[in-house]
């Protein structure tokens, strides 16, 4: 069991819990496909509380390493990125067809480009183990919470044009990922 306190191990205990945010990502989009949107909401808020926790499990042990930081970039890719995305795509877009839908794909697709183009920056500049004490740009756990509620207020609104501001918001959220706005790290 020493593997889960050494910092060079692909399986310490950081990273368990990265690997269970992926988990509750995976079961997300399963739900999503389902049309089992609360269930997947909640899995995806779990993955959340897993991504809270990996961090301040590899900076109170040292377990951060070049590994984890990749491992973490693609859980947040999945679940702050990709889920968010299907999850109001499945919702609020498939009542739609010709033109809307293809403008509502586009816009879907350019947030999950936005969304992997800051996480790959992130790593670029990102040393192991370091905090910084802003993030440049959302980043793409915000950017989640922020999609979670433009859809809660849609659902809320139940308003039969309120995709066109659910499509106006992933374009904000989705340039503010990229944008040079500074954001404390909490």
């Amino acid at each position: 069991m020493q593997f889960l306190w050494r910092s060079t191990s692909h399986f310490n205990l950081a990273n368990l819990v990265t690997m269970a945010n992926i988990t509750c990502g995976l079961l997300a989009t399963y739900f999503i496909t389902q049309n089992h949107f609360m269930v997947a909401a909640v899995l995806a808020w779990m993955g959340g509380a897993f991504d809270i926790i990996d961090g301040k499990i590899a900076r109170k042990f040292g377990l951060s390493n070049e590994f984890g930081i990749q491992l973490d970039s693609f859980a947040d890719f999945l679940s702050f990125v990709l889920v968010p995305t299907f999850f109001i795509f499945q919702s609020v877009y498939t009542h739609l067809g010709g033109v809307s839908l293809v403008v509502a794909s586009i816009v879907s697709i350019y947030y999950v480009i936005s969304g992997l183009r800051r996480l790959i920056q992130f790593n670029i500049n990102a040393d192991a183990g370091e905090v910084a004490k802003h993030f440049t740009g959302v980043p793409t756990p915000l950017g989640a919470i922020l999609l979670w509620i433009v859809w809660l207020v849609w659902l809320g609104l139940n308003i039969s044009f309120g995709w066109v501001g659910v499509l106006a918001m992933m374009i904000l959220i989705g340039a503010l990922l990229n944008s040079k706005v500074k954001i404390p790290h909490l």
